[in-house]
């Protein structure tokens, strides 16, 4: 027979779980805009569903972490693992992006400054036009890349996505994110225009790529552009904390 105290962690975490239900719509809903249409959505959030599951299971209080900043990241995790296993994610589309990355980073170096899309596109060899395709091609990776975390030495995760929502964290996550925000803080400032405002309208404002577009005054096609050349940027950024 089951424990009253058993009992009543059961009926918390059912709790958890049902209440934050509409967080996994909201981040599906996030993600899917910039899927292939063929992926299946019922996959997707069924895994984000387990995701949820897996954080009220693993949920402890005393780690002084809010319930809804812990599932958002198993959430995302789980969401991340799923879009692995479908072609999207092929090892040619991710070399793809490798290179992109790569070049961007050389550039910068070269250049002491973010690079242009037309100095990025003549370094690779192709027109601008052609520049602009690989950008849509690799533009989920981009997006994922940008969510994808690692565990600190506590155990607890954090990604660059958290950086730039400063959601509350642990105290060691918190120095941490200080470290990250600075220097995020600093490449963020030295994005194009258009690419700066359109990364603080997505995730600080959480408009979706048809709001930003509206607002910016460009086609949805353009704004996935911009976000995946910004992402990329950041990307780089990011390695240096992630060695």
């Amino acid at each position: 027979m089951p424990s009253a105290q058993s009992i009543h962690g059961d009926t918390v975490r059912d709790e958890l779980i049902l209440e934050h239900m509409p967080l996994v719509r909201y981040l599906v809903a996030r993600i899917v805009p910039q899927l292939p249409p063929h992926l299946d959505l019922q996959d997707l959030t069924g895994a984000a569903v387990v995701g949820l599951i897996n954080a009220a299971d693993r949920f402890d209080v005393n780690r002084g972490v809010l319930f809804k900043t812990f599932a958002e990241q198993h959430i995302r995790g789980a969401i991340i693992d799923e879009l692995r296993s479908y072609d999207v994610l092929s090892r040619s589309m991710r070399d793809k992006y490798k290179r992109l990355e790569r070049q961007v980073m050389i550039l910068e170096h070269q250049l002491g400054r973010n690079p242009t899309g037309e100095e990025v596109a003549q370094s690779l060899g192709v027109g601008l036009d052609e520049y602009y395709d690989l950008l849509e091609d690799v533009h989920v990776i981009s997006f994922i890349s940008l969510d994808d975390s690692w565990d600190d030495e506590e155990g607890n995760t954090l990604c660059l996505a958290d950086v730039l929502k400063s959601d509350a964290k642990s105290p060691q996550q918190q120095v941490i994110m200080m470290q990250l925000t600075e220097a995020l803080g600093q490449a963020i400032d030295t994005l194009p225009e258009k690419e700066r405002l359109a990364v603080t309208l997505y995730y600080n404002e959480d408009l979706n790529l048809k709001e930003i577009g509206e607002t910016l005054g460009v086609s949805e096609s353009r704004i996935s552009q911009i976000l995946s050349q910004a992402m990329v940027r950041l990307r780089g950024k990011l390695k240096l904390y992630k060695a």
